[in-house]
């Protein structure tokens, strides 16, 4: 099968799968894993410029957004070239992809007429649950079976090891500039490592607040994940908001890699619970890896 996929999270998923060698394209976003990276052909690209500060993209985005217009632009001079038989992309969120109507406007215009399937989870649940059906589109329901067998397995020995400890309060933090906290399947992530996050809700989109709103909640760990930056530049964004992280006032701050544990509905979301599961009860769940988050001191970054 040829498997042409519109988005770094299905990449993913296609090559937990064992199904990598069906993939004939991919995004321009799609860095995981190492093989993913090395593909080509790219069929999209963005039109939000580089080197914009988080306020500049928010601001570059919602005002494409409220002009109506695309802020990926699709190859679809490529996409006939490949063929593909399985075209994967997602609604789930307007600035994380191509728009679902795009790719179907143009599938629909395909000699092979073929399939376009739309992951659009919300949940942990449905996360899994899309490998699932991805698996059963792509002629490979075994392997979506096993998928999801072997996460919901890792995610049981994080609840286990962290049952019964008290709860800290959690502040996920999507963006900083304005301030996101996260919504969708980070709630869910955060009760699973043992946490309790006061602010967001299950399924729910992320959404704009005040500092004083979180404040008020007394979060005593503030998790900096700023969509699509890796823990460096995570760290980065929080010594250069450390004003607003103050006003919060949470305990401690962390600066973990969002775009590889907790943006992207893919697999590694477990390796998110696990890390989160580690920040919150470091006793309980060991270490993840070197490069997944960075303890911040905002004394420091405020005196810089």
């Amino acid at each position: 099968m040829r498997i042409a996929s519109l988005v770094p999270s299905a990449t993913e998923m296609l090559f937990a799968l064992g199904l990598g060698e069906d993939v004939v394209g991919v995004t321009h976003e799609c860095d995981f894993p190492a093989e993913a990276a090395e593909r080509s052909p790219h069929l999209t690209r963005t039109v939000i410029p580089e080197g914009l500060s988080a306020a500049g993209i928010d601001r570059a985005v919602r005002e494409r957004t409220e002009r109506g217009e695309p802020l990926y632009e699709l190859d679809a001079e490529l996409l006939r070239e490949l063929e593909p038989d399985l075209i994967v992309t997602q609604a789930v969120c307007a600035v994380c992809a191509v728009s679902v109507d795009d790719v179907r406007a143009v599938a629909d215009e395909l000699a092979g007429q073929p399939r376009v399937l739309s992951l659009d989870p919300s949940t942990l649940g449905e996360v899994l649950a899309g490998a699932q059906e991805l698996a059963q589109a792509a002629g490979a329901p075994e392997a979506g079976e096993r998928l999801r067998a072997e996460a919901a397995a890792r995610i049981d020995r994080v609840t286990i090891a962290v049952a019964g400890t008290e709860r800290p309060r959690v502040a996920a933090l999507e963006w900083l500039d304005p301030v996101f906290v996260g919504g969708h399947w980070v709630p869910q992530m955060i009760e699973l490592a043992g946490g309790e996050d006061l602010l967001g809700m299950p399924g729910e989109r992320s959404r704009t607040t005040e500092p004083e709103e979180i404040a008020a909640t007394a979060p005593q760990v503030a998790v900096a994940m700023p969509c699509g930056y890796d823990a460096e530049r995570s760290a980065v964004e929080v010594r250069e908001h450390a004003g607003v992280l103050a006003r919060i006032g949470a305990e401690r701050v962390v600066a973990v890699d969002a775009s590889s544990y907790f943006s992207r509905p893919g697999p590694r979301l477990v390796d998110g619970v696990e890390l989160l599961g580690h920040l919150l009860h470091p006793d309980r769940v060991e270490a993840p890896p070197p490069g997944r988050f960075s303890a911040v001191e905002l004394g420091t970054a405020l005196a810089g």
